[in-house]
């Protein structure tokens, strides 16, 4: 008989399999509530002895559901110098008229109407060069017509901006989750994200490794011209990691940091949108290296849908079948396993302030991000808002 159909060798693979995800869900849950812990931005109320002009930038295409909101709380920001400037990127949904009736005729709200990106670049990227091309801001604030701001969000920002003496400073904030999808798939994909950025290397200026959320970044506006803006990046899809990369290229501070108070966004609305919306960076994120790529997909696969559908093929086997296999401490080990990985989808929605209790949706969740993952890598052509991008970038 082979060494390799002998019991005793199945034993040792399938105990050290099911050893290393215990060890590995178990890491995980213990380390939800410390992950950044040292680099969350404090709410501030004080103003800083410095108060430059502020320009809030924000490209919008399209977002007539999204952007009433999105100026009210930019407009309701705490600031005495301050202006919103909305690059209209040719909407046919009325974004305009909504900005303007959120607006109530507030005079520090621009806007400025969209015109066809030049060959090369990305039409968001080009309406945040046309934003900052129109701002009088010493300070550049990009946020994405899906965010909303709290009121003391600029205080706190450019306090920190001030006091680190950073060229730019990006935010993790709030998901607004709606409806069913949102709420399992968003907080699953986002943390798969989150999970990978390690802060201290970001916030460390000897360091080459760089980040930002594109929802939220604040620039002092020298430094952003100084590396060339946008048309630095002109043609990314990943334009927020291209930019942060830029500044640190270019011997510049750059802070990331978590503040699930300082604003709230609503990414998607639909489980189209959200497969259609992370499929075009996520490959991106992850420097389009197919082994990262791939990789990803066999751990989500064989570290979080398996013991799951292992669990459930062993209790039915033994329960509904009265076989003797798998074992009783594989089928223990299994549940464990499921059981670390509900409790660490619930706590991390428990910390981002959501009741925990779509946690149960986790294993759906994965073969959704599994897909996603699948898409990003493989489909080389993606479209976004009526644009197309090859490999991650403006076509």
């Amino acid at each position: 008989m082979s060494w390799w159909a002998d019991p005793a060798f199945s034993d040792v693979l399938a105990g050290g399999y099911l050893g290393l995800l215990v060890l590995l869900w178990g890491g995980l849950f213990l380390g939800v509530p410390v992950w950044g812990r040292s680099w969350r931005l404090s709410r501030q109320t004080d103003l800083p002895a410095q108060t430059p002009w502020l320009s809030i930038c924000i490209p919008a295409r399209n977002e007539a559901e999204n952007i009433g909101q999105c100026i009210a709380a930019a407009l309701a920001a705490r600031w005495p110098l301050l202006e919103v400037i909305l690059v209209d990127d040719r909407s046919t949904d009325g974004t305009a008229d909504v900005a303007l009736k959120a607006a109530g005729g507030d005079e520090r709200l621009r806007i400025i109407p969209g015109t066809e990106p030049r060959p090369g670049w990305a039409g968001k990227n080009w309406a945040c060069a046309r934003a900052a091309g129109e701002a009088r801001g010493e300070l550049l604030l990009f946020i994405d017509a899906d965010v909303c701001i709290d009121p003391d969000a600029p205080i706190a920002l450019v306090t920190t901006l001030q006091e680190e003496r950073l060229g730019l400073l990006s935010i993790f904030g709030t998901w607004d989750v709606q409806g069913f999808w949102e709420r399992a798939v968003i907080p699953a994909v986002g943390w798969l994200i989150r999970g990978a950025v390690d802060l201290d290397r970001i916030n460390d200026p000897g360091r080459s490794e760089a980040f930002a959320n594109g929802q939220l970044i604040l620039v002092r506006r020298e430094e952003y011209e100084q590396i060339g803006g946008h048309e630095a990046v002109r043609d990314q899809i990943l334009d927020d990691v291209r930019l942060a990369e830029a500044f640190k290229r270019h011997g510049g501070r750059i802070g990331m940091r978590l503040g699930e108070w300082v604003f709230r966004v609503r990414l998607y609305r639909s489980l189209s949108e959200i497969i259609a919306g992370y499929s075009k960076n996520l490959y991106e994120g992850m420097g389009r290296q197919p082994v990262i790529g791939l990789g990803a997909i066999l751990f989500i696969l064989v570290g979080t849908l398996v013991p799951f559908l292992g669990l459930a093929a062993g209790v039915l086997a033994r329960a509904g079948l009265g076989w003797g296999m798998p074992k009783t401490v594989w089928l223990v080990s299994l549940a464990l396993i499921c059981l670390l990985q509900l409790g660490f989808r619930y706590r991390i929605d428990r910390r981002d302030g959501r009741s925990g209790w779509d946690a149960w949706t986790h294993p759906l969740a994965n073969t959704v991000l599994i897909w996603i993952l699948f898409r990003s890598v493989f489909f080389v052509q993606t479209k976004w808002k009526g644009r197309t991008f090859v490999d991650g970038r403006a076509s």
